[in-house]
């Protein structure tokens, strides 16, 4: 069977796309940033963490926006606000300015995420939705790692601040596309904007994010976050107009997903930051060259995502699932139990095959289970859901895997048991498939 998706869903995975990309190309492009604009190792990690801690915090705020006063607008002011400060950052005279912009881009980002994935359950229905969401699933999976390659490249072979500028003329088509070929929503009534329980999720993840990246104070941060988080909670029951509505949590296979997604995400992102290190520092590898080390992975998850996205066709969301999580999984413990020894081709590679494979049938599916039997009008909650969930889980464990194996010197060792973390980790998403698929026999 095929589907026609017209414009809209090409204008949707690019804009997600650019999101996913431009935060890898800064992990490529930190060194050459820093020697730029004369900005030392701590000042220079800022351009990842304000970033990070912008994009988390208003992730909620973002994705809710787009429920109160119509997709249309709302896409269209998270494409400008981010193709306007990806232009600043890729121009920035200094590491304040660029520090700076990269928060405003994390504003963008925030609105564009959540958004973007709303903006799909709007525009398609039933099997369309479920194939529309399974190539979003496949762009979350492929961002990451193709980012990767091209921060490698364009750091190497021209400038960093050619990664940002790429944004800008296709964040251009994006916005004429999106003016001309982008329908309003029907008007609906407009609820007023919990202006209080915004502040109060924007802080509290504020402050969760800063526990886990931030310098100092970190048991500080963590009681804020728990009283934050309380209070948020308790208002957000009581209240009509809830920035986070109770009723998304109230679906089973919905909650599934979300805590799959925090452990699927946390192991992968730990793969993706730890795996480059150890082709340095292990096999000698240079940024560049470790950043191709990954196409065993990057090639099989793209044709097998898209392999799932046709299937999905014939065999159930829940069984991709359920398969997909068993493969990423097995991937994982052949890093785990093949000695760095064997050389790279047998212990990082052909596991990067197989994680690959399990990543292309994993991501759409995960998203599928993530805004299933979502209402309209909660749209914009359960797509921020997903994205806070992803966001928190790449943070939070690979905060947690770096942590426990921070004081191992041995580069052997040390991936050893990061590795075997990131197996224990993978177990969570496993045991949610196999709820997932219960939920659906019943």
């Amino acid at each position: 069977m095929k589907y026609k998706f017209g414009i809209i869903l090409p204008i949707i995975l690019i804009s997600y796309f650019l999101i996913l990309l431009d935060n890898s190309v800064v992990f490529t492009s930190t060194v050459q940033i820093a020697n730029s604009l004369h900005m030392t190792s701590q000042s220079v990690a800022w351009i990842t963490n304000i970033y990070a801690l912008v994009f988390g915090s208003m992730l909620l705020l973002g994705g809710r926006l787009g429920d109160l006063y119509g997709r249309k607008p709302v896409f269209l002011t998270g494409l400008v606000i981010f193709t306007l400060f990806s232009l600043l950052v890729g121009l920035a005279p200094t590491g304040l300015f660029i520090i700076v912009m990269r928060a405003f881009q994390g504003i963008g980002s925030a609105i564009l995420a959540p958004t973007s994935l709303a903006l799909l359950l709007d525009t398609y229905e039933g099997k369309q939705r479920e194939k529309a969401i399974s190539f979003y699933g496949v762009t979350a999976g492929l961002g990451a790692s193709v980012g990767l390659i091209i921060g490698g490249l364009v750091t190497t072979f021209y400038s960093w601040r050619l990664g940002f500028l790429i944004n800008v003329p296709l964040g251009i088509l994006l916005i004429l596309l999106t003016i001309f070929f982008v329908p309003k929503a029907k008007t609906r009534v407009r609820a007023h904007l919990d202006y209080i329980g915004s502040i109060l999720s924007v802080l509290a993840i504020l402050s969760l994010v800063n526990a886990i990246n931030g310098a100092g104070h970190k048991g500080l941060f963590i009681a804020i976050f728990v009283v934050l988080l309380v209070i948020f909670l308790f208002r957000e029951v009581k209240i009509d107009n809830p920035i986070m509505p109770m009723a998304i949590f109230k679906d089973q296979e919905r909650v599934s997903a979300y805590i799959a997604r925090f452990f699927y995400i946390g192991s992968m992102f730990s793969f993706f930051f730890l795996v480059p290190q150890v082709l340095q520092k292990y096999y000698g590898f240079t940024p560049l060259l470790s950043a191709f080390g990954f196409m065993p992975e990057t090639i099989p998850q793209f044709l097998f995502g898209m392999l799932q996205s046709k299937l999905s066709n014939k065999y159930k969301n829940e069984n991709l699932l359920l398969f997909g999580t068993i493969v990423t999984l097995l991937g994982v413990l052949m890093l785990f139990g093949l000695d760095l020894k064997h050389g790279y081709i047998i212990s990082v590679a052909l596991p990067m095959i197989v994680i690959g494979i399990g990543q292309g049938f994993s991501f759409g599916p995960l998203t599928v289970s993530g805004v299933a039997n979502t209402p309209k009008d909660l749209g914009g909650a359960t797509s921020s859901a997903v994205n806070v969930f992803h966001q928190l889980g790449s943070s939070i464990l690979l905060s947690l895997v770096v942590t426990l194996t921070a004081g191992i010197a041995n580069v052997v060792t040390s991936y050893h048991y990061q590795t075997l973390l990131m197996s224990l980790l993978m177990l969570v998403p496993l045991i949610m498939a196999i709820n997932i698929k219960r939920l659906h026999r019943k």
